[in-house]
Protein backbone atom coordinates (compact mmCIF):
# COMPACT_ATOMS: atom_id res chain seq x y z
CA UNK A 1 0.00 0.00 0.00
CA UNK A 2 1.12 3.30 -0.94
CA UNK A 3 2.20 6.15 1.64
CA UNK A 4 -1.15 7.93 0.46
CA UNK A 5 -3.39 5.44 1.52
CA UNK A 6 -4.75 4.01 4.65
CA UNK A 7 -6.98 1.64 5.21
CA UNK A 8 -9.69 2.48 7.70
CA UNK A 9 -11.34 -0.52 9.72
CA UNK A 10 -14.82 -0.70 11.10
CA UNK A 11 -15.28 -3.40 13.89
CA UNK A 12 -18.45 -4.74 13.97
CA UNK A 13 -21.46 -3.41 16.04
CA UNK A 14 -21.92 -5.77 19.31
CA UNK A 15 -24.96 -4.24 20.31
CA UNK A 16 -27.97 -6.82 19.42
CA UNK A 17 -30.69 -6.07 17.89
CA UNK A 18 -34.74 -6.18 18.66
CA UNK A 19 -35.31 -8.42 15.63
CA UNK A 20 -35.29 -12.27 15.73
CA UNK A 21 -36.54 -14.38 13.35
CA UNK A 22 -39.30 -15.56 15.39
CA UNK A 23 -40.52 -11.63 15.30
CA UNK A 24 -39.99 -11.07 11.69
CA UNK A 25 -41.95 -14.53 10.63
CA UNK A 26 -44.66 -13.51 12.46
CA UNK A 27 -44.43 -10.72 11.25
CA UNK A 28 -44.65 -11.88 7.94
CA UNK A 29 -47.41 -13.93 8.84
CA UNK A 30 -49.38 -11.01 9.89
CA UNK A 31 -49.13 -9.14 7.07
CA UNK A 32 -50.46 -12.15 5.09
CA UNK A 33 -53.62 -12.28 6.83
CA UNK A 34 -55.30 -9.69 4.14
CA UNK A 35 -54.63 -11.87 1.66
CA UNK A 36 -56.17 -14.61 3.56
CA UNK A 37 -59.25 -13.08 4.24
CA UNK A 38 -60.03 -11.94 0.60
CA UNK A 39 -59.36 -15.49 -0.29
CA UNK A 40 -61.61 -16.60 1.97
CA UNK A 41 -64.06 -13.87 0.83
CA UNK A 42 -63.95 -15.40 -3.35
CA UNK A 43 -63.69 -19.02 -1.98
CA UNK A 44 -65.18 -19.43 1.47
CA UNK A 45 -64.10 -22.06 4.29
CA UNK A 46 -62.40 -24.16 1.68
CA UNK A 47 -59.46 -21.75 1.62
CA UNK A 48 -59.26 -21.39 5.28
CA UNK A 49 -59.04 -25.41 5.06
CA UNK A 50 -56.75 -25.31 2.80
CA UNK A 51 -54.37 -22.95 4.87
CA UNK A 52 -54.88 -24.93 7.73
CA UNK A 53 -53.90 -27.94 6.64
CA UNK A 54 -50.85 -26.71 5.03
CA UNK A 55 -49.69 -24.76 8.27
CA UNK A 56 -50.18 -28.15 10.09
CA UNK A 57 -48.12 -30.02 7.62
CA UNK A 58 -45.32 -28.07 7.42
CA UNK A 59 -44.90 -27.07 10.86
CA UNK A 60 -45.77 -30.78 11.02
CA UNK A 61 -42.97 -32.20 8.91
CA UNK A 62 -40.58 -30.23 10.31
CA UNK A 63 -40.80 -30.99 13.73
CA UNK A 64 -40.82 -34.66 12.56
CA UNK A 65 -37.76 -34.01 10.99
CA UNK A 66 -35.53 -32.32 13.01
CA UNK A 67 -36.71 -34.48 16.31
CA UNK A 68 -36.56 -37.94 15.07
CA UNK A 69 -34.25 -37.62 11.66
CA UNK A 70 -31.77 -34.92 12.32
CA UNK A 71 -31.72 -35.66 16.18
CA UNK A 72 -31.58 -31.62 16.37
CA UNK A 73 -32.61 -28.78 18.16
CA UNK A 74 -36.64 -28.19 17.34
CA UNK A 75 -37.26 -24.79 16.04
CA UNK A 76 -41.15 -24.55 14.85
CA UNK A 77 -41.82 -21.96 17.41
CA UNK A 78 -39.75 -19.54 15.24
CA UNK A 79 -42.48 -19.36 12.42
CA UNK A 80 -40.44 -19.81 9.51
CA UNK A 81 -42.69 -23.31 8.62
CA UNK A 82 -45.89 -22.08 9.57
CA UNK A 83 -45.47 -19.07 6.74
CA UNK A 84 -44.02 -21.90 4.76
CA UNK A 85 -47.40 -23.48 4.91
CA UNK A 86 -49.64 -19.96 4.42
CA UNK A 87 -47.28 -19.64 1.31
CA UNK A 88 -47.67 -23.00 0.00
CA UNK A 89 -51.41 -22.63 0.50
CA UNK A 90 -51.57 -19.60 -1.61
CA UNK A 91 -50.55 -21.31 -4.75
CA UNK A 92 -53.16 -23.67 -4.64
CA UNK A 93 -56.48 -23.86 -5.77
CA UNK A 94 -58.85 -24.22 -2.87
CA UNK A 95 -59.85 -27.45 -4.10
CA UNK A 96 -56.70 -29.70 -3.71
CA UNK A 97 -56.94 -32.32 -2.07
CA UNK A 98 -55.31 -32.89 1.18
CA UNK A 99 -53.04 -35.59 0.26
CA UNK A 100 -51.64 -33.82 -2.61
CA UNK A 101 -51.07 -30.98 -0.08
CA UNK A 102 -49.16 -33.07 1.68
CA UNK A 103 -47.10 -34.23 -0.89
CA UNK A 104 -46.33 -30.58 -1.75
CA UNK A 105 -45.57 -29.50 2.10
CA UNK A 106 -43.32 -32.52 2.19
CA UNK A 107 -41.45 -31.27 -1.13
CA UNK A 108 -41.38 -27.68 0.52
CA UNK A 109 -40.32 -28.55 3.58
CA UNK A 110 -38.06 -31.92 3.67
CA UNK A 111 -36.53 -31.45 0.07
CA UNK A 112 -36.20 -27.84 -0.16
CA UNK A 113 -35.88 -26.63 3.49
CA UNK A 114 -34.65 -29.53 5.64
CA UNK A 115 -32.09 -31.47 3.43
CA UNK A 116 -30.17 -28.00 2.91
CA UNK A 117 -29.83 -27.79 6.99
CA UNK A 118 -33.01 -26.18 7.47
CA UNK A 119 -33.81 -22.30 7.69
CA UNK A 120 -31.02 -19.73 6.25
CA UNK A 121 -29.37 -22.35 4.11
CA UNK A 122 -31.96 -23.41 1.20
CA UNK A 123 -30.94 -22.07 -1.77
CA UNK A 124 -34.17 -21.88 -3.46
CA UNK A 125 -37.83 -21.16 -1.81
CA UNK A 126 -39.55 -24.06 -0.35
CA UNK A 127 -42.98 -22.92 -1.03
CA UNK A 128 -42.54 -22.57 -4.80
CA UNK A 129 -40.65 -25.78 -4.56
CA UNK A 130 -43.81 -27.35 -3.04
CA UNK A 131 -45.96 -25.75 -5.86
CA UNK A 132 -44.07 -26.42 -9.06
CA UNK A 133 -43.91 -30.10 -7.72
CA UNK A 134 -47.28 -29.96 -6.98
CA UNK A 135 -47.77 -29.13 -10.51
CA UNK A 136 -45.54 -31.22 -12.35
CA UNK A 137 -47.31 -33.75 -10.14
CA UNK A 138 -50.94 -33.18 -10.11
CA UNK A 139 -51.37 -30.97 -13.03
CA UNK A 140 -55.07 -31.56 -13.24
CA UNK A 141 -55.75 -30.58 -9.82
CA UNK A 142 -53.47 -27.49 -9.81
CA UNK A 143 -55.42 -26.04 -12.63
CA UNK A 144 -58.70 -26.76 -11.75
CA UNK A 145 -60.43 -23.17 -10.26
CA UNK A 146 -63.08 -23.62 -7.98
CA UNK A 147 -66.26 -20.69 -9.38
CA UNK A 148 -65.73 -17.61 -7.29
CA UNK A 149 -68.27 -16.73 -4.77
CA UNK A 150 -69.87 -20.11 -4.78
CA UNK A 151 -70.57 -22.43 -1.82
CA UNK A 152 -68.98 -20.38 0.82
CA UNK A 153 -70.17 -22.08 3.60
CA UNK A 154 -68.65 -25.35 2.29
CA UNK A 155 -65.49 -26.99 3.71
CA UNK A 156 -65.00 -28.53 -0.05
CA UNK A 157 -65.66 -27.53 -3.55
CA UNK A 158 -68.03 -28.61 -6.06
CA UNK A 159 -67.43 -29.88 -9.66
CA UNK A 160 -67.82 -26.87 -11.34
CA UNK A 161 -65.08 -24.81 -12.41
CA UNK A 162 -63.70 -21.02 -13.98
CA UNK A 163 -60.96 -20.34 -15.71
CA UNK A 164 -58.12 -17.52 -14.49
CA UNK A 165 -57.35 -14.30 -16.27
CA UNK A 166 -53.61 -15.45 -17.13
CA UNK A 167 -55.20 -18.73 -18.45
CA UNK A 168 -57.75 -17.23 -20.59
CA UNK A 169 -55.14 -14.91 -21.94
CA UNK A 170 -52.91 -18.02 -22.83
CA UNK A 171 -56.25 -19.64 -24.43
CA UNK A 172 -56.75 -16.46 -26.82
CA UNK A 173 -53.25 -17.70 -28.26
CA UNK A 174 -52.94 -13.80 -29.28
CA UNK A 175 -56.35 -13.16 -30.12
CA UNK A 176 -58.14 -10.68 -27.86
CA UNK A 177 -60.43 -9.77 -29.55
CA UNK A 178 -62.36 -13.21 -29.11
CA UNK A 179 -62.29 -13.20 -25.49
CA UNK A 180 -63.81 -11.14 -22.38
CA UNK A 181 -61.03 -10.33 -19.99
CA UNK A 182 -61.39 -9.29 -16.60
CA UNK A 183 -61.45 -6.05 -15.49
CA UNK A 184 -58.76 -4.31 -13.66
CA UNK A 185 -60.89 -3.13 -10.81
CA UNK A 186 -61.95 -7.13 -10.59
CA UNK A 187 -58.46 -7.90 -10.75
CA UNK A 188 -57.61 -5.66 -7.58
CA UNK A 189 -60.67 -6.82 -5.53
CA UNK A 190 -60.09 -10.45 -6.43
CA UNK A 191 -63.53 -11.49 -8.02
CA UNK A 192 -61.31 -14.00 -10.14
CA UNK A 193 -60.79 -17.96 -10.04
CA UNK A 194 -57.08 -18.36 -9.34
CA UNK A 195 -54.95 -19.13 -6.64
CA UNK A 196 -56.42 -19.22 -2.49
CA UNK A 197 -53.67 -16.11 -2.04
CA UNK A 198 -53.17 -14.01 -5.21
CA UNK A 199 -56.49 -13.01 -6.22
CA UNK A 200 -56.80 -9.97 -4.36
CA UNK A 201 -53.76 -7.32 -5.53
CA UNK A 202 -54.93 -4.42 -3.02
CA UNK A 203 -54.84 -7.34 -0.06
CA UNK A 204 -51.48 -8.30 -1.02
CA UNK A 205 -50.42 -4.36 -1.48
CA UNK A 206 -51.63 -4.35 2.09
CA UNK A 207 -49.79 -7.01 3.42
CA UNK A 208 -46.69 -5.11 1.13
CA UNK A 209 -47.62 -1.98 3.03
CA UNK A 210 -46.76 -3.45 6.90
CA UNK A 211 -43.83 -5.33 5.86
CA UNK A 212 -42.48 -2.17 4.45
CA UNK A 213 -43.47 -0.45 7.61
CA UNK A 214 -42.09 -2.84 10.16
CA UNK A 215 -38.81 -3.11 7.83
CA UNK A 216 -39.06 -6.58 7.34
CA UNK A 217 -38.22 -5.67 3.57
CA UNK A 218 -37.29 -2.94 1.71
CA UNK A 219 -38.88 -1.17 -1.33
CA UNK A 220 -36.01 -2.66 -3.32
CA UNK A 221 -37.24 -5.96 -5.00
CA UNK A 222 -40.89 -5.63 -4.93
CA UNK A 223 -40.83 -2.53 -7.13
CA UNK A 224 -38.15 -3.23 -9.73
CA UNK A 225 -39.60 -6.57 -9.47
CA UNK A 226 -43.26 -5.34 -10.73
CA UNK A 227 -41.97 -1.94 -13.01
CA UNK A 228 -39.67 -4.73 -15.44
CA UNK A 229 -42.38 -6.48 -15.48
CA UNK A 230 -44.57 -3.71 -16.47
CA UNK A 231 -41.73 -2.50 -18.64
CA UNK A 232 -41.61 -5.43 -20.84
CA UNK A 233 -45.20 -6.55 -21.25
CA UNK A 234 -45.62 -3.09 -21.75
CA UNK A 235 -43.48 -2.55 -24.79
CA UNK A 236 -45.18 -5.52 -26.54
CA UNK A 237 -48.64 -3.86 -25.93
CA UNK A 238 -47.59 -0.73 -27.23
CA UNK A 239 -46.27 -2.76 -30.39
CA UNK A 240 -49.24 -4.93 -31.25
CA UNK A 241 -52.47 -4.23 -28.20
CA UNK A 242 -54.58 -6.77 -30.58
CA UNK A 243 -52.11 -9.46 -29.31
CA UNK A 244 -51.15 -8.40 -25.95
CA UNK A 245 -52.74 -7.72 -22.95
CA UNK A 246 -51.36 -4.22 -21.03
CA UNK A 247 -49.00 -4.13 -18.87
CA UNK A 248 -51.43 -3.09 -15.59
CA UNK A 249 -53.38 -6.33 -16.17
CA UNK A 250 -50.01 -8.55 -15.92
CA UNK A 251 -49.41 -6.72 -12.53
CA UNK A 252 -52.72 -7.31 -11.24
CA UNK A 253 -53.30 -10.97 -12.96
CA UNK A 254 -51.74 -14.21 -11.59
CA UNK A 255 -49.43 -14.37 -8.97
CA UNK A 256 -47.17 -11.87 -9.56
CA UNK A 257 -48.09 -9.31 -6.52
CA UNK A 258 -48.11 -12.03 -4.05
CA UNK A 259 -44.28 -13.31 -5.67
CA UNK A 260 -43.07 -9.74 -5.92
CA UNK A 261 -43.94 -8.78 -1.90
CA UNK A 262 -43.86 -12.25 0.06
CA UNK A 263 -41.86 -14.74 -1.72
CA UNK A 264 -38.72 -12.66 -4.58
CA UNK A 265 -38.41 -10.84 -0.81
CA UNK A 266 -37.44 -14.11 0.97
CA UNK A 267 -33.87 -12.73 2.88
CA UNK A 268 -32.37 -16.64 2.78
CA UNK A 269 -33.33 -16.77 -0.84
CA UNK A 270 -32.33 -12.98 -1.99
CA UNK A 271 -29.11 -11.34 -2.55
CA UNK A 272 -27.44 -9.32 0.41
CA UNK A 273 -26.53 -6.06 -1.11
CA UNK A 274 -29.19 -3.17 -2.80
CA UNK A 275 -27.37 -3.85 -6.31
CA UNK A 276 -27.76 -7.38 -6.58
CA UNK A 277 -30.89 -7.22 -5.17
CA UNK A 278 -32.26 -4.56 -8.16
CA UNK A 279 -30.44 -7.04 -10.65
CA UNK A 280 -32.34 -9.90 -9.16
CA UNK A 281 -35.53 -7.83 -9.64
CA UNK A 282 -35.48 -6.27 -12.73
CA UNK A 283 -33.87 -10.02 -14.51
CA UNK A 284 -37.02 -11.73 -12.63
CA UNK A 285 -39.64 -9.54 -13.58
CA UNK A 286 -38.75 -9.64 -17.04
CA UNK A 287 -38.78 -13.33 -16.96
CA UNK A 288 -41.95 -13.67 -15.36
CA UNK A 289 -43.13 -11.56 -18.75
CA UNK A 290 -41.00 -13.73 -21.20
CA UNK A 291 -42.27 -17.28 -19.68
CA UNK A 292 -45.91 -15.65 -19.80
CA UNK A 293 -46.19 -14.38 -23.58
CA UNK A 294 -43.66 -16.84 -24.54
CA UNK A 295 -43.87 -20.02 -22.46
CA UNK A 296 -46.38 -23.14 -22.08
CA UNK A 297 -47.44 -21.85 -18.60
CA UNK A 298 -49.50 -19.16 -18.26
CA UNK A 299 -48.00 -18.27 -15.65
CA UNK A 300 -44.38 -17.49 -14.97
CA UNK A 301 -43.87 -15.83 -11.74
CA UNK A 302 -43.16 -19.18 -9.59
CA UNK A 303 -40.29 -20.09 -12.03
CA UNK A 304 -39.00 -16.97 -12.54
CA UNK A 305 -38.64 -16.15 -8.43
CA UNK A 306 -36.91 -19.76 -8.20
CA UNK A 307 -34.63 -19.01 -11.48
CA UNK A 308 -33.00 -16.24 -10.24
CA UNK A 309 -32.74 -18.31 -6.46
CA UNK A 310 -30.39 -20.22 -8.39
CA UNK A 311 -28.51 -17.12 -9.50
CA UNK A 312 -28.01 -15.58 -6.03
CA UNK A 313 -25.09 -16.77 -5.20
CA UNK A 314 -23.42 -15.75 -8.30
CA UNK A 315 -25.18 -11.77 -7.80
CA UNK A 316 -24.11 -11.98 -4.50
CA UNK A 317 -20.37 -12.33 -5.69
CA UNK A 318 -20.10 -10.04 -8.36
CA UNK A 319 -22.18 -7.26 -5.86
CA UNK A 320 -19.67 -8.21 -2.86
CA UNK A 321 -19.22 -5.24 -0.76
CA UNK A 322 -15.50 -4.94 0.88
CA UNK A 323 -15.46 -6.49 3.70
CA UNK A 324 -13.71 -4.79 6.50
CA UNK A 325 -13.05 -1.21 5.25
CA UNK A 326 -12.59 1.08 2.20
CA UNK A 327 -9.40 2.79 1.11
CA UNK A 328 -8.53 6.27 1.53
CA UNK A 329 -6.44 8.78 -0.50
CA UNK A 330 -5.55 11.21 2.23
CA UNK A 331 -3.41 13.36 -0.70
CA UNK A 332 0.03 12.64 0.74
CA UNK A 333 -0.67 13.82 4.31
Amino acid sequence: MSANHKLIVSLSPHEKGQDSTQKIMWTVAIALLPALLAGTWVFGLAALKVTLLAVIFCVGLEYFVQRFMLKTEVTVSDGSAAVTGILLAFNVPAGIPWWQLLVGSIAAIGIAKMTFGGLGKNPLNPALIGRVFMLASFPVHMTTWPVPMQNLLSLGVDGKTSATALGMLKEAKGALSTISLPNHMDLLLGKIGGCIGEISAIAILIGGIILLLRKVITWHIPVFYLSSLFAFTGVLWVMNPGKYADPLFHLLAGGAMLGAWFMATDMVTSPMTVKGQIVFAVLGGVLCGAIRLFGAYPEGCSYSILIMNAFVPLIDKMMKPKAFGKEVNYGGQ
